[in-house]
């Protein structure tokens, strides 16, 4: 029998298979999408949390902005002074020394900022004039409408800075 196993050839022992890889710690490449990953998601956050408070803060301007206009509907001296004041208001926020200016000058300041005329040589000079009048007929429909860009003009240049 010894022979018989002899001639077999020794015993052979099977394939050893090497342990599967650990999955910790993972090889650097990962570390760095993860890096990757987790700033992508920060930076995506902090954009449409900004988008999210620009999107709520001119939201707010023009509910002001209404506000302020049917408080004053049917009274044109009023309507021209409130929304005076709430451009006012708005152009404080760009540029304080917009409080200081008076007549022609603040109509210029609009003028600046909206890129046009429309405030010193159109309907916007309602806005110095028409409030010191005891009854003054202007187009209000169409001061409503330049003071309303103009509040989306101010709302936007305040959001981008």
């Amino acid at each position: 029998m010894l022979q018989a196993t002899a001639m077999q050839g020794p015993e052979l022992r099977d394939i050893h298979v090497p342990a599967p890889p650990s999955w910790w710690p993972p090889a650097p490449g990962w570390w760095l999408l993860t890096v990757l990953v987790v700033a992508l998601c920060i930076f995506l956050f902090l954009h449409l949390y900004r988008n999210y408070r620009r999107r709520q803060r001119r939201l707010a301007v023009m509910a002001e902005f209404e506000r302020t206009v049917a408080a004053s509907r049917g009274d044109a001296p009023a309507l021209a002074a409130s929304l005076s004041a709430f451009l006012r208001r708005l152009a404080m926020r760009a540029s304080p020394g917009a409080a200081a200016l008076k007549g022609e000058a603040w109509l210029g300041h609009l003028d600046a900022e909206m890129a046009g005329e429309e405030f010193s040589h159109g309907v916007g000079r309602a806005l110095i004039e028409a409030p010191y009048r005891a009854q003054a007929s202007f187009d209000e429909p169409a001061l409503i409408a330049l003071a309303r860009r103009a509040a989306e003009k101010f709302s936007a240049n305040e959001v981008s800075r």
